[in-house]
């Protein structure tokens, strides 16, 4: 069914010139082009929600930073390292990020897995369809787990959250003792 591009090159230089061959896609192209934009505006979207979660991760380790500069400061004191410290606020943020990303996949992995079953509840619970059959050509959500594309989104999620990891980090590895006790 996919190689049909392929298939028709061949019938054609096999029949006689004057004869024009087309497949099933260049009869469909309008469809192939709405799919493949589809396609392109989904991936965007997605690369969205992880910005927002990525700067989440920063918003949320950069308050942590301000909230905990004295604690910062007595470790210090105490003989804690400016890499110590850095490296309590990198696992910390890093932690975050890699329980945020198994659950996020863990959770696509199952409502990709059970659409079968999650739409038809909905429809019924609800009252409506999701893909009206008087609109659409397809009247089901058609889902299909591709393991690498997993892996990518998965890993591109895990390096996303520790490269935001490094600037609060960072920050908090600079806290001087001196300066952050002088009103305690």
């Amino acid at each position: 069914m996919l190689k049909a591009p392929d298939l028709a090159r061949i019938a054609a230089a096999r029949l006689n010139p004057k004869m024009q061959v087309r497949d099933w896609t260049q009869e469909n192209e309008a469809y192939f082009r709405a799919i493949h934009i589809e396609k392109t505006m989904t991936g965007l979207i997605l690369m969205l929600i992880v910005a927002v979660a990525v700067f989440n991760i920063v918003a949320t380790l950069v308050m942590v930073v301000n909230d905990k500069r004295t604690d910062i400061a007595i470790l210090r004191t105490l003989g804690l390292s400016p890499r110590g410290v850095l490296a309590v606020f990198m696992t910390q943020g890093v932690l975050i990020g890699w329980i945020g990303t198994a659950i996020g996949v863990g959770v696509g992995l199952a409502l990709a897995l059970n659409v079968d079953v999650i739409v038809p509840f909905l429809e019924s619970t609800f009252g409506f369809h999701i893909m009206d059959p008087d609109v659409y050509y397809v009247s089901g959500i058609p889902s299909e787990v591709h393991p690498p594309d997993v892996v990518r989104i998965a890993l591109a999620g895990l390096i996303l959250t520790f490269s935001a990891t490094v600037y609060p980090a960072l920050r908090a590895s600079h806290t001087q003792p001196a300066v952050a006790l002088r009103y305690e």
